[in-house]
């Protein structure tokens, strides 16, 4: 649904022009069906129109709301008939409300703002929103529990995350969903922030987060950040956002820092910082336990490790980074053009170790097969005699890992595809899976990794795009014609268990 293109609401002189124009749309939009038993006319938007012409021209009104010091005419038919907290305000006898025929509403100013296009909406269907004002017509709606604009107005923002972002609306509506309970829209935005969190923080919204809300994002193991230095960065800019920051704050929100994540190189530099000097008592402890882990000191973090639901228990767990130091880029330009069944095919190695002093690491061989897997036909000799196995095509985008050597690796492996939305490139989805090479099971693969229709349409021919075929969500770069995506290889212990 393309809620930018909706009509915009009406105001009293847009409605009608002339009785001409009246009866032209009448005519027009007058659908006739034919049955056996007769004939069904379906004039409804005629109808529709006589209602929002009472509202648009204040007549027959039997009700005044008083909202924000402006008055609103309408008629309890109407509010009765589109809000069930309207039907009970004006139908029963027990609330004030009922006997009077002038009712003030307190609504915040935001919904003020826009309480005249909410009441439009309920005689006309009719309603522009907008990143910012999307929430207050929610709240609103919420509010006076009118259902169908609530659902219009969490799909707009469901469909328009990514832009919100660039607006600077995204914290207020994952603050709003998940204070209201609209767990749906709360788990996308949570989702976007969590998967975009450095473009996130780089928004000036991103100082109104609430505590509460931040250390929810901030303590998730699969947050994707090129690497835990630009996490403190973040979180340095949102503690100089605060009002009134204090050293409890910048403890109950830096214990979720994961230093031991960070380099021993990053760890001096973090002594140069300011934060870092100020609260120096604070932080020099939670570095001394990360220059310990780099180098091979157990016995200095060992209960800092064995912590159970405490920040200390995350310390040593890497979240989802995505420096080229645990993984890699798949780009694949020009893609409608690629031939089916086309893999790619690249090397990598990764760390064994997020520890300094474990030099060893990963070889992995990676195959990307975006456009379909092809089994050709064979013949299979088995001692009964020879089997003849048939082509085979799997409509399928496949990514396979696979271990170089027959060692055993216990790994995370995160595969983050990107997409664009309303002009933003951004993670559109993470797929983690935690997983044990083993000499018995050496390769890894994902099936499905993103929608095969979503990046090889019919409309693909020979490499051709038909016109005015919109494209893939999955698609980036200047023509939209790049696939990327991007893969990252974790260990999951704090140190390599060695073989003997």
């Amino acid at each position: 649904m393309n809620h930018q293109n909706r009509p915009g609401p009406l105001n009293e002189h847009d409605y009608y022009s002339t009785r001409e124009h009246t009866e032209s749309q009448q005519n027009e939009s007058s659908q006739q069906e034919v049955h056996v038993d007769g004939l069904q006319v379906d004039n409804s938007s005629t109808v529709l129109n006589k209602i929002a012409k009472l509202y648009a021209d204040k007549l027959m009104n039997d009700v005044c709301l008083v909202v924000g010091g402006k008055d609103y005419l309408a008629h309890r038919l109407i509010l009765c008939a589109s809000s069930e907290v309207f039907h009970v305000m004006l139908m029963n006898p027990n609330w004030t409300e009922s006997h009077n025929k002038r009712i003030t509403l307190q609504e915040p100013s935001q919904c003020c703002n826009v309480f005249g296009d909410f009441l439009a909406y309920l005689y006309t269907g009719r309603i522009q929103i907008s990143h910012a004002t999307v929430m207050p017509v929610m709240a609103l709606a919420d509010k006076y529990n009118v259902l169908d604009l609530m659902s219009l107005c969490k799909n707009f923002m469901i469909e328009n995350i990514p832009s919100a972002s660039r607006c600077n609306q995204l914290m207020n509506w994952l603050q709003y969903s998940f204070a209201c309970g609209h767990q749906q829209l709360a788990n996308a935005c949570r989702d976007y922030v969590r998967w975009n969190f450095q473009s996130v923080a780089a928004q000036d919204d991103f100082g109104t987060c609430e505590v509460d809300v931040l250390i929810s994002i901030i303590q998730m193991d699969d947050l994707a950040i090129y690497d835990e230095m630009t996490v403190f960065h973040c979180l340095v800019k949102w503690i100089e956002a605060q009002e009134d920051p204090n050293e409890n704050l910048v403890r109950q929100v830096f214990s979720y820092v994961r230093f031991p994540m960070m380099t021993p190189r990053q760890l001096a530099d973090l002594l140069l910082c300011s934060l870092t000097q100020r609260y120096k008592e604070f932080f020099v402890e939670r570095m001394a336990i990360a220059m310990a882990f780099h180098s091979g000191q157990k016995e200095h973090f060992t209960e800092a490790l064995l912590q159970q639901n405490s920040p200390d228990s995350q310390l040593f767990t890497p979240r989802l980074y995505t420096s080229e130091k645990w993984g890699t880029h798949i780009t694949l330009e020009n893609f409608p053009s690629l031939q089916p069944y086309h893999t790619r095919t690249l090397l990598l190695s990764s760390p064994t170790s997020c520890a300094d002093f474990e030099t060893d690491a990963y070889e992995w061989v990676i195959e990307f097969s975006p456009k379909g897997v092809w089994f050709r036909p064979c013949c299979l000799i088995v001692w009964q005699g020879n089997i003849e196995i048939p082509e085979t095509v799997l409509r399928t985008v496949r990514l396979s890992v696979m271990l170089k050597e027959p060692n055993e690796a216990h790994v995370r492996v995160a595969v983050l595809v990107y997409g664009v939305h309303g002009g933003v490139e951004h993670v559109r989805s993470t797929t983690v899976r935690n997983f044990i090479f083993s000499p018995e099971e050496p390769v890894l693969r994902y099936e499905n990794l993103l929608p095969y229709s979503d990046i090889n349409p019919d409309r693909f021919d020979c490499g051709q795009t038909q016109p005015n075929s919109p494209p893939s969500p999955f698609l980036v770069g200047p023509k939209r014609d790049t696939l990327k995506v991007q893969l990252i290889i974790l260990p999951q212990r704090p140190y390599r268990r060695r073989e003997r």
